[in-house]
């Protein structure tokens, strides 16, 4: 099997759960010959059908922070016993429709193009693909930065996005695939009083990034002295699994 679908999970910010919906998701939207696989340090309540496997060999430099650098363990040349292609989905992640474009589309290495950070190369780690085994210098690069990796970048996928550029193969999905759930979803100031966020038809997958996470925006989130107030979602029960 060459095509895999990929996850981490480690820690407690993420329950079983949020691994089990995702599982649920991608079986529901991406019908050719595939492998789901999660990377955890915790398999229980995992779902039967979900290979698991231990967490990536990673050395965690906790002078650094932010625990997303552990993503880059994907990166090393040796990933349990996986071969081929790898697409890389969060957790948060909540899939519309057919995944299989994510494999067809033709580049080295994709990845979401960064609201944020519009005038800049950054792409949100959020969903990406990549060849398992073929670039284990993004770890070890990263490991000889030490402490010094913040002086340059924010985060992993800041790094990430710059080392794969450096390559020359720095690719985004089409904007239309993935889409953010607070710049693309949600109404505008006094709107979002009143309306329900928009279902963004054209989407195959939502990106949840920072707050609200599904599960908030599912039940109704205020936040940002109400600015970013968020009426109950329900049309999430139509792709995420509860």
């Amino acid at each position: 099997m060459d095509k895999n679908v990929i996850c981490i999970k480690w820690g407690t910010k993420f329950g079983a759960d949020y691994v089990n919906r995702l599982y649920q998701m991608v079986e529901k939207n991406l019908k050719i010959p595939h492998r789901f696989v999660c990377f955890t340090d915790n398999s229980e309540g995992l779902l039967e059908g979900i290979e698991v496997r231990d967490l990536p060999e990673y050395n965690d430099n906790t002078a650094i922070g932010d625990k997303g650098w552990r993503k880059l363990s994907l990166f090393n040349e040796n990933l349990a016993d996986l071969k081929g292609t790898a697409l890389f989905l969060d957790l948060d992640i909540v899939i519309r429709q057919d995944l299989t474009p994510f494999f067809e589309a033709e580049g080295d290495f994709l990845i979401v193009k960064d609201w944020d950070f519009p005038n800049d190369i950054i792409g949100n780690s959020s969903v990406f693909r990549f060849e398992v085994g073929k670039y284990p210098d993004v770890l070890t690069d990263f490991y000889e930065l030490g402490n010094n990796i913040r002086e340059q970048y924010k985060n992993e996928q800041a790094y990430l996005s710059y080392a794969m550029h450096k390559k020359g193969i720095l690719k985004y999905w089409d904007s239309s695939w993935c889409v953010s759930f607070k710049r693309n979803c949600l109404q505008p100031f006094p709107l979002n009083f009143f309306k329900e966020p928009k279902d963004p038809v054209d989407a195959k997958i939502i990106v949840f990034h920072g707050r609200p996470t599904p599960t908030q925006a599912y039940e109704g989130y205020c936040g940002k002295g109400g600015l970013r107030y968020v009426k109950p979602t329900k049309w999430l029960d139509k792709y995420w699994v509860k």
